[in-house]
């Protein structure tokens, strides 16, 4: 049987290549739209991946490492938004 640690870092490794697939979204993306849902999606997935990472070694420091790039993430975000509607835009 697989042990615990060995499938929580399977699927964090899952995780990693969405988030390459979705950076594949952000370089080809057809829309300024396309490619900022696309960086979200890989913050996204970086942080259950760091999640994961953290779960699988039993370290806690990592959570705060994930929470803090969640944080970052969402903050982008938001400035993005706010600039792109500043200028014309609307999302």
């Amino acid at each position: 049987m697989v042990e615990f640690s060995t499938a929580l870092l399977a699927i964090a490794a899952a995780f990693v290549l969405f988030a390459v697939v979705a950076l594949y979204r952000v370089f080809v993306g057809p829309t300024i739209h396309d490619r900022v849902i696309a960086v979200n999606v890989a913050g996204t997935n970086t942080v259950i991946a760091i999640a994961l990472v953290a779960a699988a070694f039993e370290e806690s420091t990592f959570l705060d490492v994930a929470l803090v790039y969640a944080l970052l993430n969402f903050l982008l975000s938001i400035a993005f938004s706010k600039f792109n509607v500043e200028h014309g835009g609307v999302l």
